[in-house]
């Protein structure tokens, strides 16, 4: 395991003796707060000696997510006694229920914009992260992003994600404010190996369309004669704490549409291990250009799994789309 993690784990369990500590004052709590100062001290003396990170059973690593969920781990997947495998499934089943319940709508009208959206996990829970947000002003927020890793810790950092955007587009700040805001906060409330890449965009009813893009695959921009990427803008979130951005305006006309996707898209595999790619979207989204969002996101859909065939997913998937409707439109809902 990474030394920065391990730094970052002991911190954990320091603070977690300090605070059982002060709680040991409470009699009551006494004889359950001694064994819980007795766990976190063995953590310690585990990490002492080198043994800590590794199954009690089979000596192997355990899983870095559970660690970071969990400091007190000592056992892998594989060797969890039926009851902690029975609490396992509920909470990522529970977890499961919770991040799609954090879910927008997947098909939107306003001011003119429709979007539509499919986000599908690899496993259980997923680190893929997509949100659609109106805003006072009538502009429409749209994020689409991917945390690093997979399971419950890259599922805890998309909700902490969307909780910041939800928290702080209501404040009307400009898109790289918003941007850099979001970055600092992540960078500084998770481990040094996460990060995430993200697009996040405004759009106006006037057809403007002002993108930030942190690291992530190029979004397209689906015209009648060409198909454009919008170059990122900026490193990933939590990169660096004091990260920096700036942003790109397009004109959309109407008929026009913005495509985003993760690479759980453009690195899915093929039964022979050749890769989907970044070139067959775009050819795609150019043979149907003109069509609605939804028709768009269904031929993606159909492309990728005659691509795959019977090869498994290896990453999480979420694409979007985002259609300037033709003529005067005012609906949203």
């Amino acid at each position: 395991m990474a030394s920065n993690i391990d730094v970052l784990l002991r911190q954990q369990l320091i603070e977690r003796r300090q605070r059982l500590e002060r709680a040991a004052s409470d009699a009551a709590m006494s004889l359950q707060v001694e064994r819980l100062i007795n766990e976190v001290d063995a953590a310690l003396a585990r990490m002492d000696d080198g043994t800590y990170g590794l199954c009690e059973v089979c000596h192997e690593p355990i899983e870095t997510d559970r660690l970071i969920t969990d400091p007190l781990s000592r056992f892998c997947l594989d060797h969890l006694s039926a009851p902690q495998r029975q609490a396992l499934e509920t909470d990522l089943g529970l977890a499961a229920r919770i991040q799609k319940g954090l879910l927008p709508d997947s098909h939107l009208h306003h001011r003119g914009w429709e979007a539509v959206y499919h986000y599908q996990p690899a496993s259980i829970v997923s680190g893929d992260f997509c949100d659609l947000i109106p805003s006072s002003n009538g502009d429409l927020y749209f994020v689409l992003g991917d945390v690093t890793g997979k399971g419950v810790a890259a599922s805890m950092l998309m909700a902490h994600l969307q909780a910041m955007f939800r928290s702080l587009i209501p404040l009307g700040m400009a898109l790289t404010e918003l941007v850099e805001h979001a970055s600092r906060i992540f960078c500084q409330s998770t481990l040094p190996t996460h990060y995430a890449t993200l697009v996040c965009g405004r759009a106006a009813a006037s057809g403007e369309l002002e993108v930030c893009n942190a690291g992530h695959l190029p979004p397209l921009l689906i015209s009648e004669r060409r198909v454009d990427e919008i170059a990122p803008t900026g490193l990933p979130l939590g990169a660096f704490c004091d990260e920096q951005f700036s942003t790109r305006r397009v004109r959309v006309e109407p008929g026009q549409a913005i495509l985003l996707f993760t690479d759980g898209l453009t690195e899915a595999r093929d039964p022979s291990g050749g890769m989907y790619g970044s070139d067959r979207i775009r050819d795609l989204a150019f043979a149907r250009r003109g069509i609605g969002p939804r028709e768009l996101i269904s031929h993606c859909l159909k492309d990728l799994s005659d691509f795959r065939r019977e090869a498994p997913m290896g990453d999480d998937l979420t694409i979007m789309a985002l259609h300037r409707e033709p003529g005067p439109s005012a609906r949203s809902h």
